[in-house]
């Protein structure tokens, strides 16, 4: 196999329009969720909330965005991705805007779970998507494309966030992304994509239990997990750190965890080119799982460069981190696309996401209550450390070999050894 199948009426700029779509959808998706993060010590100063409840309300965002994302997979894959993201995304511009009126902690609590519904759709349809339309020689340029505009997107809630806040106070921020969102959906109504990529018919891929049979999908998920702790740890504590611990004033920590967002999200693009062309080489199982090996293990690094450094180290450090989360982003759902196939992309993805996302229900409410135990961030810098070790097990020793495994004769298994046994 050597890439999904594609369909005559998509023309190859086509396919490239659809994934500036999805680019751009989970930009949106990744403004919106972390726009909070950045309102954070303004919202705790007007309504008085401790540490904990702001980790609570970091945290809840993923009960529902974590859970759903099976559901949702499947949804996906059986009445069509395309419609899927456009409710969802609709949903989730609603809940932002609606936080720009809110008054209590319980408000601000029910908005993020919200939130998390609506999100929910945003990576199991991209990647339905992607896997569809995106021949395999050019998964890592347009999955670096799409990790582009997700680590974009917190540059962009910073920077443009912390000055909306700065001059018209943090609920505006709220009203004006949410408001914003919405206009993505203008383009995307006109994108007509053919019955047979839009969505999977009834009895076509694989069997759930030939999928979850798979040690990859379950390497692919602990490896998500690994890299999504130390992700979203500094995703929703970073702002508050450098105000708080650092001393950073509101426009200094805007332009900061902009301008490290930013180096991010070029990076994802680099990455993305980088293992494209080792692909076209034959190269992708080593391409993918180098760039993995390197990011974990910088990361470990990183956590302790920040935890123990001085300013200027601990800064240099969070620099570095932005250069590796970025170079890991194009494969943590690449690998999966390749894997899955589109008949499967959708579902993989919603269980690794499932799985990999409960390190955003962990992560932002253990740094609270750590903070709001220590003091300081020490501590928890240095459990992001540990976590990150555990992602060189899934994504090197779990996932066998990056290639497209044979859902026909893995259908026939009758038993989790059998199927283990037939895709190596």
């Amino acid at each position: 196999m050597t890439g999904p199948r594609t369909a005559p009426e998509l023309t190859a700029a086509t396919r490239w329009v659809i994934v500036g779509l999805l680019a751009a959808a989970l930009l949106i998706n990744y403004v919106d969720r972390g726009v909070l993060s950045t309102a954070a010590h303004l919202i705790q100063d007007e309504l008085g909330l401790s540490a904990t409840q702001l980790g609570l309300l970091f945290s809840a965002f993923f009960w529902t965005y974590s859970v759903l994302q099976i559901p949702v997979g499947w949804f996906a894959e059986r009445y069509g991705a395309q419609r899927v993201l456009a409710a969802g995304l609709a949903i989730w511009a609603c809940a932002t805007m609606l936080v720009g009126f809110a008054h209590s902690f319980a408000a601000l609590l029910a908005l993020r779970l919200l939130l998390g519904i609506g999100e929910s759709a945003g990576f199991p349809c991209a990647s339905k998507l992607l896997a569809s339309v995106v021949p395999l020689r050019s998964l890592g340029t347009a999955n670096g494309i799409v990790a582009f505009a997700y680590q974009l997107g917190p540059a962009v809630g910073a920077a443009c966030g912390g000055l909306i806040m700065v001059h018209y106070g943090w609920r505006a921020a709220f009203w004006v992304f949410g408001g914003l969102s919405l206009l993505w959906l203008l383009p995307w109504a006109w994108v007509r994509l053919p019955r047979q990529l839009a969505q999977t018919p009834a009895g076509e891929g694989p069997t759930l239990r030939a999928l979850i049979a798979q040690p990859a999908l379950w390497g692919t998920a602990l490896g998500l997990f690994s890299s999504n702790y130390c992700f979203y740890f500094m995703l929703t504590w970073l702002p508050y750190y450098v105000v708080r611990e650092r001393g950073f004033s509101t426009v200094q920590m805007a332009t900061f965890t902009g301008s490290a967002y930013l180096v991010s999200a070029v990076s994802s693009v680099i990455a993305g080119w980088a293992i494209d062309r080792f692909t076209r080489a034959g190269r992708t199982n080593v391409a993918y799982k180098s760039v993995m090996v390197v990011a974990h293990l910088g990361t470990v690094g990183c956590m302790l460069g920040i935890a123990f450094g001085t300013l200027p180290w601990a800064l240099a450090a969070v620099f570095v981190y932005q250069i590796l989360t970025g170079a890991a982003s194009p494969g943590v759902f690449a690998i999966s696309q390749i894997l899955a196939g589109p008949s499967a992309s959708a579902r993989w993805v919603g269980i690794q996401n499932c799985c990999g996302n409960f390190a955003g229900v962990i992560a932002p409410a253990l740094t609270g209550l750590v903070v709001e135990e220590t003091h300081h961030f020490t501590v928890a810098f240095l459990v992001a450390a540990l976590v990150s070790v555990l992602g060189l097990f899934g994504w090197v020793w779990m996932v066998r070999r990056v290639a497209p495994l044979n859902w026909p004769s893995l259908r026939g298994a009758t038993n989790p050894a059998a199927a283990r046994q037939m895709s190596h």
